[in-house]
C-alpha cells in the first residue's frame, strides 16, 4: 500500500530564509526524481511556515530518499533554523496525495513533534494551525 509523509516546519526568523531555500530547493528537486516517489507537493504557508506531502511506493523508498543527498544535508540544519516542526506518516489505499485539510488532520491526529533547538510555545503544546491554502 502507498505510504504517505506529511511535514510542517516554521522558520524562527526571516534571517534563515535564504539558507533554507539554498538547502530545500535541491531536496525538493531530489524528491521529484527519487525512486519510489509517486507524488509530491509543497506549500509556502503564512508566518514562515512550510508544508510538504508526498506519497511513496513504500516506507523503504521514503527512508532511502530521506537519508540521501540534498535532503540528508538539509535535515541537521532545520533543528536550529526552526521553532516548530512536525511529521506524520500513514499508509492508504490510493497513490493520490491527500488534500491539505486531510494532511493537517492527520498531522494533528497521528503526527509527532520533530526535534528543534528553540521550540516555540505552540511547538511544545503541539498546536498546529490549519494551512492557508
Amino acid at each position: 500500500m502507498p505510504f504517505v509523509s506529511v511535514t510542517r516546519l516554521r522558520l524562527r526568523s526571516l534571517r534563515y530564509l535564504p539558507a533554507f531555500f539554498l538547502y530545500t530547493v535541491p531536496a525538493f528537486l531530489q524528491v521529484k526524481r527519487a525512486q519510489g516517489n509517486l507524488a509530491v507537493d509543497a506549500l509556502n504557508d503564512a508566518n514562515l511556515t512550510f508544508w510538504t506531502k508526498s506519497v511513496w511506493k513504500d516506507d523503504a523508498s521514503m527512508r532511502a530518499y530521506m537519508l540521501a543527498g540534498a535532503h540528508r544535508r538539509a535535515m541537521p540544519k532545520l533543528a536550529g533554523w526552526c521553532d516548530e516542526a512536525a511529521v506524520a506518516h500513514w499508509t492508504q489505499e490510493s497513490a493520490a496525495l491527500p488534500d491539505w485539510k486531510e494532511a493537517h488532520r492527520r498531522l494533528i491526529a497521528e503526527g509527532r513533534k520533530s526535534k528543534v533547538k528553540h521550540p516555540s510555545a505552540a511547538h511544545e503544546a503541539f498546536e498546529i494551525p490549519e494551512p492557508r491554502c
